[in-house]
């Protein structure tokens, strides 16, 4: 199982140099299911994944001018206090079993894998969804209390289940900011690389024991996939594989809700 586990981190990397997203929203089933890691661990160690993972292609993106670091910083600040608080605050302090009605309990555990497994739906949706993303005329501004909102708002969401929330990030950038859709792209991966990677190093880092040996190397084999993404991407039709892993991902969302709300309980 381990060993499918790390052959998959490298197809994380690969979709994620393929088609510039979803590969990390993997990253939590793969810990939690394949390596057995618990819920706290599995989306903590998610964070540093998707982390660098967006670090390298957002790095990639700065060189082609497609970052707008004014914006990464409005918009990235806000996003970073709310993974912090609810990972510092709110997910250590939760109990196993957050409400019990007529014998069913509902864990800590469900709540968490849950609303991850809601994310990967929208995610797919996103992918699925035939209608092209329209970027705004790039005459930036900024709509600061709707961007302080919504920075919280998905930085809660990403500390709570560990996934990097680009398909949110993105059409926020270009309604609140006025973003190009490239520069918006661009952008959002290095937002969403600083408040993974502060968040985790500010919350987990420091209330977690952290099997550092093995989180390097699976995020060592996610990098190793971006670039062997990035090369394959010359030769295969990113927009059928971006559907294609959309029905996918739907299908690994079934799965966990299987697994945690029939299975278990």
């Amino acid at each position: 199982m381990e060993i499918i586990g790390y052959v998959l981190a490298v197809g994380i990397g690969i979709s994620l140099g393929l088609i510039g997203g979803g590969g990390s929203i993997l990253a939590v089933p793969v810990l939690a299911y394949l390596f057995g890691l618990d819920e706290k661990v599995a989306t903590a160690y998610s964070l540093f994944i998707v982390g660098a993972a967006a670090f390298v292609g957002g790095l990639r993106q700065s060189k082609n001018k497609n970052v707008d670091w004014r914006t990464a910083v409005v918009f990235g600040v806000p996003a970073l206090a709310g993974v912090w608080l609810v990972r510092h605050y709110v997910v250590p302090t939760l109990p196993d079993v957050l409400f019990a009605v007529d014998g069913f309990e509902f864990t800590r555990r469900m709540g968490m894998f849950g609303l991850f497994s809601v994310l990967m739906v929208l995610a797919a949706w996103s992918m699925l969804s035939s209608k092209e993303r329209r970027g705004g005329t790039g005459d930036v501004t900024f709509n600061y209390p709707l961007i302080l909102v919504e920075g919280l708002i998905v930085g809660g969401v990403t500390g709570f289940v560990g996934a990097g929330g680009g398909f949110l990030i993105i059409p926020a950038l270009v309604i609140l900011a006025n973003l190009e859709i490239k520069k918006a792209i661009g952008t959002s991966l290095m937002i969403i690389a600083f408040k993974s990677l502060v968040g985790f190093f500010l919350g987990d880092a420091l209330t977690t024991n952290v099997d550092w040996t093995f989180l390097l190397q699976f995020t060592g084999l996610a990098i190793v996939g971006i670039f062997g993404g990035v090369y394959l991407g010359n030769f295969i039709d990113g927009k059928k594989l971006k559907k294609g892993f959309g029905y996918f991902i739907i299908l690994m969302a079934g799965f966990i809700f299987t697994m945690e709300f029939l299975l278990h309980s």
